[in-house]
């Protein structure tokens, strides 16, 4: 749980390294929010009015449900968007790669077609272990003797 929310104390530091624990620990979170949220939509019948042909009107009530829980997840992605970026950079960091490669992964994601080879890239690269010891980014964040990053 800690790693969870290791990237909302760290909200704006783009410096030093995170552990694949705290990246993928904080896409897990965001993956259960977000659900959530959905399954929170769909519990209150919004997802079956949508289908509802028999009652014209539905639609409307439709929008406004789904405005209730849009407004919740675009919350919750203002919320994390720079949490996100953050980690994201402090990852790359870890495997010793500037945090300017994450604005190609940005730009790259806007490409139809490409986008999908760069998804998969970054995720491998964010599975993939840190460089073993300290590195020109900060010490590693692995090493038992570092300093605490929970205080």
């Amino acid at each position: 749980m800690e790693y969870m929310i290791l990237p909302f104390k760290r909200y704006f530091e783009f410096s030093g390294r995170s552990r694949r624990k705290e990246f993928w620990m904080f896409a897990l979170l965001n993956i259960l929010v977000t659900s959530a949220i959905y399954v929170l939509l769909f519990a209150s019948g919004g997802a079956g009015t949508v289908f509802n042909e028999t009652d014209p009107g539905s639609g409307a009530a439709f929008g406004w449900l789904m405005g209730g829980f849009g407004l919740l997840l675009l919350g919750w992605g203002l919320i994390t968007l720079i949490p996100s970026i953050a980690v994201s950079v402090r990852r790359l960091h870890d495997r010793d790669m500037s945090g300017w490669w994450y604005l190609g992964v940005i730009v790259g994601s806007l490409i139809p077609l490409l986008n999908f080879i760069i998804v998969i890239g970054f995720i491998v690269l964010m599975a993939l272990p840190g460089t073993p010891g300290p590195n020109r980014f900060g010490p590693d964040p692995k090493d038992p003797t570092s300093a605490s990053i929970f205080e």
